[in-house]
């Protein structure tokens, strides 16, 4: 098939992040048809080169719960995923899934002298308000104390709604932006809105995280699944997916 990605690339230490685009096919099995969800994952891990059924997606509840894959039961494919919205991988050896559909999905590798610690992460609005993010980080340098050092972690942004597109009520907007500046944002036609990602990356620079911002509104690119657009124009759901693993 044409390339499944919306964006890739092949990063330092042999790591190798990913943001599907609509190419890929919707990869949540709880929107849509769940047997060609489970078959597009398939094909994906085929186009990643990497073993069927080696990819660890979970059941995202908009939480600020963080897993350990490397302890966590791997269900076979088509039952129940664990419940959460981040996880680590503390020796990279599970390739790790979060989705998105307006939601940046958000991906992270810490490298070590000894070895590269890999995590995912969901930041919807609840989940990002909570603090899945610091949790993320927390999960990972509990591992590898050295990745306190600022600079030892690498941050992918991936696609999501846009500040100029997120729209929600002012009283809300005022409510969280009074401790969160950097989320407070204007829609293009002018209504109160956040920027979910600009909360990110401020969150992960001011962990000493180093930030990419992949770009990407998933509101406006055709090329990426939207939640809100969905709704908004009758179209098929589906859900793309950040995915970080090794080479």
């Amino acid at each position: 098939m044409d390339t499944p990605f919306w964006w890739h690339e092949d990063a330092a230490d042999g790591v190798r992040v990913a943001f599907t685009s609509v190419r890929a096919g919707n990869l949540g099995t709880h929107v849509g048809d769940p047997a060609q969800a489970l078959e597009n994952r398939r094909r994906l891990e085929e186009h990643l080169g990497l073993e069927s059924d080696s990819v660890r997606y979970l059941h995202q509840v908009h939480s600020s719960r963080v897993l350990d894959a490397s302890v966590t039961e791997h269900p076979d494919p088509g039952e129940p995923e664990p419940e959460a919205d981040a996880w680590i991988s503390p020796s990279g050896a599970q390739p790790l899934a979060v989705m998105g559909a307006d939601c940046p999905p958000i991906l992270l590798a810490g490298r070590t002298g000894r070895s590269v610690v890999t995590a995912a992460a969901h930041t919807g609005r609840p989940g990002l308000l909570g603090g899945v993010l610091e949790n993320t980080l927390r999960a990972m340098r509990a591992h590898s104390p050295e990745l306190r050092e600022p600079g030892t972690i690498t941050a992918w942004v991936g696609p999501g709604a846009c500040g100029r597109c997120y729209e929600i009520p002012e009283e809300m907007v005022e409510q969280i932006a009074a401790d969160r500046p950097a989320i407070r944002s204007r829609t293009r036609w002018g209504t109160s809105a956040l920027d979910l990602r600009a909360e990110a990356g401020h969150i992960l620079s001011q962990a000493g995280a180093e930030v990419v911002d992949t770009g990407g509104c998933t509101m406006e690119d055709a090329s990426l699944f939207s939640h809100r657009r969905s709704a908004q124009q009758g179209a098929a759901p589906g859900r793309i997916a950040g995915i970080i693993s090794l080479t």
